[in-house]
């Protein structure tokens, strides 16, 4: 079995003169961030590898993450083809996954993560907010085999404030 959990990278800001890519979190993009993967913590659900978007402010949901939930940076992967908003090549990451990890964490952009979500989960989203966190659990042995999972898991800011 493997298990995916999905995040979208937490409030950013939207200050002039700075690239897309370049783009930090806002204070309440911080907090939330800090919220969720807090309230995370108690299910450990603890990945065996982390993917990152190369925008900033994906990174730094990642190192907040990571932070709260006691992960070693060693685990973190930042790959540009997550910097993605349609999904395609947010799918491949996933699926392109060397089998020997089970548990994989990866922090992203809308919206890939919602259409991810709704393609591979179980569960109809609307919309992954911002901070928002999905798992799902697929019943293959190959990355590369997902399809329809099952969706255990959904935490959004907004629901544990």
């Amino acid at each position: 079995m493997k298990k995916l959990i999905i995040v979208r990278h937490a409030k950013s800001s939207w200050k002039d003169g700075v690239k897309d890519h370049d783009r930090g979190l806002e204070p309440r993009g911080v907090r939330d961030a800090k919220l969720v993967s807090l309230n995370f913590k108690q299910f450990n659900f603890m990945p065996d590898q982390v993917y990152s978007s190369t925008a900033k402010r994906a990174k730094k949901t990642s190192e907040i993450f990571l932070d709260k939930l006691n992960i070693g940076s060693n685990l973190i992967q930042f790959d540009k083809n997550l910097y993605d908003f349609s999904g395609e090549n947010l799918i491949q990451t996933i699926k392109n996954t060397n089998n020997n990890i089970q548990t994989l964490m990866v922090f992203g952009h809308n919206e890939a993560i919602t259409n991810f979500v709704n393609m591979f989960g179980d569960r109809y989203i609307d919309n992954v907010p911002t901070s928002g966190l999905v798992v799902i659990e697929f019943h293959v042995d190959s990355w590369k085999y997902i399809y329809k999972g099952e969706t255990v898991k959904i935490l959004f800011p907004r629901d544990l404030r």
